[in-house]
C-alpha cells in the first residue's frame, strides 16, 4: 500500500526533512508503508548537491537551505505543490534512471489532465511547457518554460524528496536563483498558463495518474490529512 498524506498550510522545511529521514528509514526496515506526501512550504530556496554558488543571485530574498537531494537551486513556496515520494526503489527494479523517468511521466500525465503538454529535454531536468506565444530565440527556437522540478535522494534504495509542480506561486520569487542552473529559460505555472487550477484539483490529478505509472492503486483509507507532520505516525 502506498499511503497518501496531505498536509494543509505551510510546512517548515527542516521539519519536513526530518520527517522524511525517519519515514525512509522505517520503510527500509519494513516498519512503514511507502507514501506520497503532498504539502506546501513557506517561500525558500534549497541547494542540492550540484548547486553552484553563482546561481544564488539574491541570498537575502528568502532563507536558503542546504540539502542532500540531487540537483541544484530550487524555489519552494505557497502556490507550489510539493510531492515528496517515499518509495522503495529497491523492490521497484533498482533502476534509478527508470524511476526518475517514472516521476517525469507522472508529472506529464498529471499536466495532461488540464490539457497542458508537458515535455522533457535532454540535459535539462524537470518538465517543460512550450510557449509559442512568446518571442522565439534568435535562432528561431520556440520559447519554453519550466513548470515542474525533480530532485531525489536514495537511502537503502528508498527514495525521498521528490518533485514540485507550479500551480500558482509568485513567479517573481524565482528571480533570486538560477532555477536548476538553467539561465536561458523561464518558469511558468498552471495559473500563468491561464488555468485557474486549485490545489485540490492538482492533488486529484496526481492521485488519478499515479497508478498507470507506478502500478500501485491507492485506497481511500490511505488518503489522509495530517495538520502537523510531527504527529504523523510512521
Amino acid at each position: 500500500m502506498v499511503e497518501w498524506i496531505i498536509t494543509p498550510g505551510l510546512t517548515d522545511y527542516r521539519l519536513a526533512e526530518s520527517w522524511m529521514e525517519r519515514r525512509a528509514q522505517a520503510i527500509a526496515e519494513q516498519q512503514a508503508d511507502e507514501c506520497i506526501w503532498l504539502l506546501e512550504h513557506p517561500a525558500l530556496y534549497t541547494a542540492g548537491t550540484s548547486a553552484k554558488s553563482d546561481d544564488l543571485i539574491d541570498a537575502q530574498q528568502f532563507p536558503v537551505y542546504q540539502t542532500r537531494r540531487g540537483g541544484q537551486y530550487t524555489y519552494h513556496g505557497p502556490g507550489q505543490r510539493v510531492a515528496y515520494t517515499l518509495l522503495d526503489v529497491g523492490k521497484r527494479g533498482r533502476d534509478v534512471r527508470q524511476f526518475v523517468k517514472q516521476l517525469e511521466a507522472w508529472v506529464i500525465a498529471t499536466l495532461a489532465e488540464f490539457n497542458v503538454d508537458g515535455e522533457i529535454r535532454d540535459g535539462r531536468v524537470g518538465v517543460w511547457v512550450p510557449r509559442p506565444e512568446k518571442p522565439r530565440s534568435p535562432s528561431g527556437v520556440v520559447a519554453e518554460d519550466k513548470i515542474a522540478a525533480i530532485g531525489i535522494r536514495l537511502r537503502k534504495w528508498v527514495s525521498f524528496h521528490g518533485l514540485s509542480i507550479n500551480v500558482g506561486p509568485d513567479l517573481q520569487h524565482f528571480s533570486g536563483i538560477v532555477p536548476c542552473g538553467i539561465a536561458d529559460h523561464g518558469v511558468t505555472s498552471l495559473v500563468d498558463l491561464g488555468l485557474p487550477v486549485a490545489m485540490p484539483d492538482l492533488d486529484s490529478a496526481l492521485r488519478k495518474t499515479f497508478t498507470p505509472i507506478f502500478g500501485d492503486t491507492p485506497v481511500d483509507t490511505a488518503w489522509k490529512d495530517y495538520s502537523d507532520p510531527q504527529l504523523t505516525p510512521l
